[in-house]
Order: structure tokens, then C-alpha cells, then sequence
């Protein structure tokens, strides 16, 4: 079964030693992936676009960071096996990039709720992210977290839509304290294609 089909499983994991013996490629191949996978949305967001292979190398390098043995591969699996497109969506780990972090707290501190604010446009369309719900991203007070992880799920006559698209693809945040738009660029948008089945 093609990885476009299907999640990420135990019998995916590798052995940590064998993963180290092709660390260094697998790097050089995510590095690349993500250059194609990336978006910066107005001043201070960046958006990577997850599949099965980026979620794949990051439950590999929490492993080899923390060698927690099987009980971390259980963790680290239900932390980001539901990262992996289901075929009829897009995934999007969105990130607010402040480097002073008290110009950081205070941006965040007006942004509460900015994970309901999201959306992907393409051809009339409108794909509302909805946020992983694996904590809370906003805090009572209106605070929001710095990262975000997104999922955009597609009818099918959306998911068709998008497989064939050829205009303009849009994602849009739309917060009252930030409102940006950014053009997917057509080989971004492309590549997204095969995230859909």
C-alpha cells in the first residue's frame, strides 16, 4: 500500500541503529521535502506541510534524541501518526517565528483562538483547518501557543477540486489581530496534490 494510503505504524519504526547508518541521507532528503512543503503567512508565520514521510523522521529523531525504548515509540506514534494526511486532507504544522521573545509574548498574547482562524481557498472553495486536538492551543486569558498543528479536511468534490486545480491556492489566517494571506506557490501546490487521493 502506497504511503499516501495509509498511517504510520510500529512496523515503520526502525531500529535505532539502523536508522543512525542512514540518518544523514534521510536528513538531506527531509531538508529538501521541507523547502517544497513550506509557506510564510504575513510577518511571523511559517507553515510546513506534514505527510507520511515527515512524520515518519520525526518520531526516528525523537527517538535517537531521547532513546526511551518501546514505551516512547507508543508515545511518539500517537503524538504524530495523526499528523499523516488521511488522503482526503491537507496537514499543516503552523508556526509563529518571534525571535524577541517579549515582542513574542506579546503578539501571542493577542492571538487566542487563531487556530479556528484558518483556512485554505482554491476555486470558490473553503477548507476550514480544524486544530489537532491533542492539548489546548489557546489559553483562557486569550493567549495562543507559537505552534499549531492543523488539519484541513476535504469533502470529496473538494479533494477533487484540488487534485485538479490549476488557480490560484490560497491560505488564509483571518484573526482580528492578524489577518494574512499568502499564494501556495504552484510547485508547492503540486506537490500538495499527492497528499490527496
Amino acid at each position: 500500500m502506497p504511503k499516501s494510503e495509509r498511517t504510520l505504524t510500529r512496523e515503520d519504526i526502525l531500529p535505532l541503529e539502523e536508522y543512525a547508518r542512514i540518518r544523514k541521507d534521510r536528513r538531506r532528503e527531509h531538508i529538501a521535502r521541507k523547502k517544497r512543503r513550506r509557506l510564510a503567512v504575513g510577518p511571523h508565520v511559517t507553515v510546513i506541510f506534514e505527510n507520511w514521510d515527515s512524520m515518519w523522521y520525526q518520531v526516528h529523531e525523537m527517538l535517537l534524541a531521547e532513546k526511551g525504548g518501546e514505551e516512547q515509540i507508543a508515545d511518539e506514534l500517537a503524538a504524530y501518526a495523526p499528523l499523516v494526511p488521511n488522503g482526503h486532507e491537507l496537514v499543516a504544522t503552523v508556526m509563529f517565528e518571534i525571535e524577541d521573545p517579549d515582542r513574542r509574548e506579546r503578539i501571542l498574547s493577542r492571538l487566542g483562538g487563531v487556530e479556528h482562524a484558518m483556512a485554505i481557498r482554491f476555486d470558490g472553495e473553503i477548507v476550514k483547518g480544524v486544530p489537532e486536538h491533542d492539548v489546548e492551543r489557546s489559553t483562557d486569558d486569550g493567549r495562543a501557543s507559537s505552534v499549531h498543528f492543523m488539519h484541513f479536511p476535504m469533502t470529496d468534490e473538494q479533494a477533487a477540486k484540488f487534485k485538479a486545480t490549476q488557480g490560484p491556492v490560497i491560505f488564509a489566517i483571518d484573526h482580528p489581530h492578524y489577518r494574512h494571506l499568502a499564494v501556495i506557490p504552484p510547485e508547492v501546490v503540486e506537490e500538495l496534490k499527492g497528499d490527496i487521493r
